[in-house]
């Protein structure tokens, strides 16, 4: 319910692989070709289900016994580094620390400090970590401060329900013995006389972390607070004492490296953020942004004010949707003689269905109401009494509309049920029937809208279903009294859609096949389709604006009907809403404080900056969403009458709303640490700076932010210093959110800094990543699954490094990720298995020992170069400047992957030659493949690299203040032997263990000769195909063009070429090429081999055959007639593809 609510909670959207890290389920070009001891083997089919199955935060376990030696050594070496980080405050910084390539300052929002952080706090969080530390291996000066949000309603709303849960129940609270979830409300329910299709319903979000209905605060406490002191928590106040501490204790714990001085809590009890607030807003108010007026806003009656996003228990997100109640007029004779509604005769009484579609009122043939539907007949200002559902008219209330001031609607007749208005005769307003009747739907849901629906069957597949079911089926008519004549009506023409005709809903049942009104997925689909291209392709046919395009005259005609007495304007929440305080939230007109974020001129102005190359959103999908946001984000209520905050500067009746208080606080990060400083979250004391908080007028806060003459206090130097921090600082490199934020936070985020600093671009953020929610073990975190994570629970039962291993494994992007336990269990493995390979190695380069666990190693002074040595370098290059990329374009799991998975892989294919031929590792090299690897891991798993660093490597200094690995060029030719050499052993391997008869096996016992065919041209079909692909890559650019296959398959079909015989091999060979090329160039078109396969085999052979488990492999061309083996495996040996017989 704030700011960091969004980050990382959310339901399942995609499918997530548990088991081994997700690295490891794919191929990769440095697969080895021997799985070394220490290297995890491919996920069986059933790791998923049992790592989804797991319920409990289990470390991984040692030979059969449960063993927690490995964790435990991790834990250690965290406190012992973080202690060291505490002690040489390696992340506290300054511009002073500036080395000459730059800064950096990295966000994330300040989360809700009404509990402990949880998993999908630290998810979100690393994406700022990861790109923080990286940042400063590429020798820039990082600021990745973070500070504590206790604005708004979600403490007061739960300190609230805590006090009345201790009302009610006592202290400790004595709760009844077996409180069962919940029943929905009639009008939540779908109609027991026309059930849907089961679904999973949506659980909010205090039910999914506590997994019951009957959610108590005390519970909730109790998990994370003494029980002793749970009572103190009465006091809104409490919270802010207790949860940020705490919330600072996990985040160091968890090896965030944060500079702490700059940390601080919200809320008017801090008196220099408070000060900070206020001089925002009055900036906002003179530049005209700031507005006060009646707006519709989703509104919580029970809280008494306007329920923003971080007040809502649910339904985040969720804007007043505008609506039109159409007055359909029940006729005075009916009146009288209706038994329900005869009481209101002489009065206007109309059925008062709700509509977003207001311009095909012209086709209306019934109207629905639900039969078991509870309604009233509720009068309204001026007299007319509509007849609606109580839901409704509560919220018509709150919308000017009661007949007068008395605080509800009049209801003149209650108990009104469906039942009770079935066959009542209608006039339509707007209609080709000048009466129609009220029909039964048994899918109408009373929890949206007014439960009356009117009927327009050309235009809306769902009432083109049901009256034909009414009409086709009289037996079921006659069970709702329902006359043949009351549903005798055609269908009315009144819009015309290219490729739909004029009765759209009919076309697309038809064409669906949709036969009732329970076929709800066809109709879904169908309205879906026939909304949309109505609106954005239909043409009117009928009444005063026939011939128009729909989009151009409906809101015309919807003015039309509200200013002819015969509709009038009505809003809800789009999806339904609730406050933390328990309460159903409704829209109400409300005179508020609002910042107008509609403003041609201002919206202008942030779509022109996050359009251009000055702002960065890391990925399309998000680009997209901020572009569509900012031209929808429209008024915003920015005051509250109540809740934790600060208070308005000119009117202190107003308290400044949660989200509105967070969208520049970023500037006051680059200055905090002199303001308050450390150890002073609340402000309480007198910062480092020496300057109290009512020193910070409007006019110093506007020399600290825009500059302008050094003002005349004895301050001004302090002052100076503070414009020097903010002017080196900002603007704000990268903010790193959950796409939860983009609707609201993000977005006023790049509103307000474009406002506040509008004559400074400049200064406006210039990059913001969002990810997607986290799921573990492929589920949404939830306490009644046992997968709900807090912070400091995973890093007890996992260590920091392995969580964040994890974290950085479960995915990018802002599709769902998913943190799987079995990872967290498989780092701790890994890292620890490497910790001892790197201490063995780096003590036998010292020492000059052989040690018996790793191959010996040849001294860097050696002048002997193999081709595996130079390999192995090459590998690294690719690998690094992988890394590197995948790194700044904030694609963590990739550049994990290239970093740590496949630098392993590689070292573990080195190391496997060196074993093999005795030949020994190359010190150099390896020492060059430790420290790369370190530093390439240390954005990851901090503590375990700063501890190699430092302990095992013995440097002196951090490890981020080494630089990013250097990567040579890469070597293609290597590459491309490299790949030949290695992709050859593996087909060896496959063709001598299937000749053996036994898959995987070794050769059989008789077999211990090989040799290897190598055809040095293609023939000469293929050398055709080579050479038209060669012509298309250089015409297209040296790309192919997307005709690719159509062009090649014209190519083969002339009859000058002669290759119709072959077309079939042809396509395959030249699909098989082309992605070849892309990869690796042209070179993998050349007729020849860039290198000599035949040599290179040879000077291998050795390595072949110990791979191979055979005496010896002899190398021979394909075209030898006198090698040994059969002329058949000979004839089957292309460039690149060696075949091998056993001989």
């Amino acid at each position: 319910g704030s700011e960091s609510e969004c980050l990382g909670l959310g339901a399942p959207t995609m499918s997530s692989k548990g088991g081994l890290p997700f690295c490891l389920q794919r191929t990769s070009r440095f697969s080895i070709l021997r799985v070394s001891e220490e290297t995890p083997r491919p996920a069986p089919k059933k790791a998923k289900k049992a790592a989804a199955g797991a319920q409990e935060s289990k470390p991984v376990r040692e030979e059969a016994e449960q063993s927690f030696a490995r964790r435990d050594g991790l834990l250690r070496i965290q406190e012992e580094i973080q202690r060291l980080w505490e002690s040489e405050r390696t992340f506290e910084t300054d511009r002073r620390n500036d080395r000459g390539n730059g800064k950096f300052l990295v966000t994330f929002p300040y989360p809700y400090m009404n509990g402990r952080l949880h998993l999908g706090h630290a998810f979100s969080m690393t994406k700022a970590e990861f790109r923080a530390h990286y940042e400063r291996l590429k020798g820039r000066n990082v600021l990745f401060p973070f500070g504590f949000h206790c604005t708004g309603m979600p403490i007061q709303a739960a300190a609230n329900k805590l006090r009345d849960e201790l009302k009610t129940f006592g202290c400790p609270p004595e709760f009844p013995a077996a409180e069962a979830p919940q029943k929905p409300k009639l009008e939540d329910q779908a109609p027991k006389a026309a059930p849907e299709k089961k679904g999973k319903g949506k659980k909010s979000k205090l039910v999914a972390k506590t997994g019951t209905g009957v959610v108590r605060q005390w519970n909730i406490l109790k998990r994370m607070v003494p029980e002793a002191e749970i009572p103190e928590f009465v006091d809104p106040l409490k919270w802010l004492q207790y949860f940020p501490p705490y919330g600072m204790v996990d985040l160091k714990a968890f090896g965030v490296a944060s500079d702490w001085r700059r940390s601080f809590i919200t809320t008017s009890v801090n008196p220099y953020y408070d000060s900070f607030i206020r001089w925002q807003f009055a900036k906002l108010r003179a530049g005209g942004r700031i507005k006060y007026g009646r707006r519709p806003s989703v509104f919580s009656i029970l809280d008494g004010q306007v329920c923003a996003d971080h007040d809502r228990a649910s339904g985040e997100g969720a804007t007043p949707q505008e609506y039109t109640i159409v007055k359909l007029r029940v006729p005075e004779d009916a009146l009288a003689s209706h038994a329900k509604l005869s009481s209101l005769s002489g009065k206007d009484v109309f059925l008062a269905p709700a509509t977003l579609r207001p311009e095909t009122m012209y086709g209306q043939t019934n109207c629905f109401v639900l039969p078991d539907g509870q309604y009233g007949a509720y009068e309204i200002k001026g007299g007319d009494v509509l007849v609606m559902s109580e839901r409704a008219a509560k919220g018509m209330m709150y919308q000017e509309l009661e007949a007068e001031r008395v605080g509800e609607l009049k209801c003149l007749v209650p108990d009104i049920s469906g039942w009770d208005l079935l066959g009542l005769p209608l006039n339509p307003p707007q209609a080709t029937y000048d009466t129609v009747y009220t029909l039964p739907l048994l899918t109408i849901s009373m929890g949206k809208g007014t439960g009356v629906v009117t009927s327009v069957p050309s235009d809306a597949p769902d009432d083109y279903a049901a009256l034909k079911q009414l009409q086709d089926k009289p037996d079921y008519a006659e069970k709702y009294n329902i006359l043949p004549h009351m549903v005798d009506f055609e269908v009315v023409p009144i819009i015309e859609i290219p490729g739909y005709g004029n009765m759209a809903a009919v076309t697309m049942c038809e064409k669906l096949g949709v036969k009732s009104p329970n076929d709800r997925e066809k109709l879904a689909a169908a309205k879906d389709e026939v909304y949309l291209k109505g609106f954005t392709d239909g043409v009117l046919l009928v009444g005063p604006y026939a011939n128009n395009p729909v989009k151009d005259v409906k809101a015309r005609i919807r003015a039309d009907m509200i200013a002819a007495g015969t509709a009038l304007a009505y809003w809800e929440p789009e999806s339904k809403v609730m406050s933390r305080s328990g309460d159903e939230c409704i829209v109400a007109l409300t005179e508020q404080w609002y910042l107008s974020y509609d403003d041609e001129e201002w919206t202008k102005q942030v779509m022109d900056h996050i359009t251009s190359d000055a702002f960065n959103a890391y990925a399309p999908t998000v680009q997209g969403e901020f572009e569509h946001r900012v031209g929808w984000l429209g008024e915003w209520a920015c005051s509250r009458k109540f809740g934790l905050g600060t208070l308005l500067p000119w009117d202190e009746s107003w308290v400044i709303e949660s989200l509105s208080d967070s969208t520049i606080y970023m500037a006051y990060y680059t200055i905090a640490h002199l303001l308050q400083g450390e150890a002073n979250l609340d402000g309480k004391k007198v910062g480092p700076s020496n300057v109290p908080p009512e020193a910070y007028t409007e006019d110093i806060w506007d020399y600290i932010f825009f500059g302008g003459d050094k003002p005349s206090s004895p301050h001004a130097e302090v002052f100076e210093e503070l414009r020097t921090e903010f002017e080196y600082w900002y603007p704000m490199d990268l903010r790193v959110s959950a796409k939860d934020l983009i609707p609201n936070h993000l977005t006023m985020a790049l509103f307000n800094h474009c406002e506040v600093w509008k004559s400074r671009p400049d200064l406006w953020p210039r990059g913001m990543y969002a990810n997607g929610h986290i799921l573990v073990d492929a589920e949404k975190m939830s306490k009644s699954k046992g997968n709900f994570i807090m912070m400091h629970e995973g890093i007890s039962s996992f260590s920091a490094d392995a969580v964040r291993f994890a974290c950085a494994d479960a995915g990018d992007t802002s599709e769902d990720a998913n943190f799987a336990r079995a990872t967290a269990n498989t780092a701790i493995l890994m890292l620890t298995t490497e910790l001892d390979f790197i201490s063995t190695s780096l003590k036998e380069m010292e020492e000059g020992a052989k040690g018996d666990r790793i191959a010996t190693m040849r001294g860097a002074h050696l002048p002997a170069w193999t081709f595996f040595d130079k390999a192995f370098e090459n590998d690294m290059n690719v690998l690094i400047a992988i890394a590197d990329r995948k790194c700044e374009q904030m694609l963590f799991r990739d550049a994990l992957k290239a970093g740590f998975f496949e630098m392993r892989l590689a070292r573990d294919r080195y190391r496997d030659w060196a074993v093999q031929t005795g030949a020994g590792m190359h010190a150099g090299l390896l020492r060059r493949w430790i420290e790369a690897s370190v530093i390439m891991l240390s954005p990851f798993c901090p503590h375990w690299a700063e501890h190699i660093w430092r302990s095992v490597m013995g440097h002196t200094t951090t490890v981020f203040k080494a630089d990013w690995p250097k990567a040579e060029q890469e070597d293609a030719l290597t590459s491309q032997m490299s790949a030949f050499l290695m992709n050859s052993i593996k087909d060896f391997r496959r063709s001598t263990a299937k000749k053996s008869g036994k898959k995987g096996s070794a050769p059989a016992k008789a077999s211990t000769s090989a040799a290897i065919f190598v055809s040095v041209e293609w023939v000469d079909w293929k050398q055709m195909v080579l050479a038209y692909m060669r012509s298309v890559y250089d015409q297209n650019g040296s790309s192919f063009p997307p005709t690719f296959n159509k062009d090649l398959k014209g190519f083969l079909m002339e009859e000058e070429n002669g290759l119709k015989p072959q077309m079939k091999s042809a396509m395959q060979f030249g699909n098989y090429i082309k992605p070849i090329v892309e990869e690796m160039g042209p070179v993998a078109m050349a007729e020849q081999s860039p290198f000599d396969q035949e040599e290179l085999l040879r000077q291998h052979a050795e390595y072949i055959a110990k791979q191979l488990e055979l005496e010896t492999v002899r190398v021979y061309l394909a075209s030898d007639t006198s090698a040994p083996g059969p002329d058949r495996t000979k004839a089957q040996a292309e460039p690149g593809r060696p075949t091998i017989a056993l001989v």
